[in-house]
């Protein structure tokens, strides 16, 4: 992972946390429980979506070099 793809990560997370800290204060309100639990399972969402689609890509750039590796032993 190069530094890049580290920021990039790192102000995601801030502002996945910044985001449930607000679900957090809607939902001891107790009028915005509703607003407060959608933003939770928002985050997790995508959180969750984000992580799989980097195991994916992971997954797909290790076969390719799997392929690689193997067609270069070949000749």
């Amino acid at each position: 992972m190069d530094p890049q793809e580290t920021q990039t990560w790192v102000i995601f997370y801030l502002i996945s946390f910044v985001v449930l800290l607000l679900a957090l204060f809607f939902t001891t309100q107790g009028m915005l429980l509703g607003i407060g639990m959608t933003l939770i399972l928002l985050v997790i969402g995508i959180n969750f979506y984000l992580i799989w689609s980097e195991l994916k890509k992971a997954k797909e750039k290790k076969e390719l070099m799997s392929r690689l590796s193997k067609r270069t032993k070949n000749e």
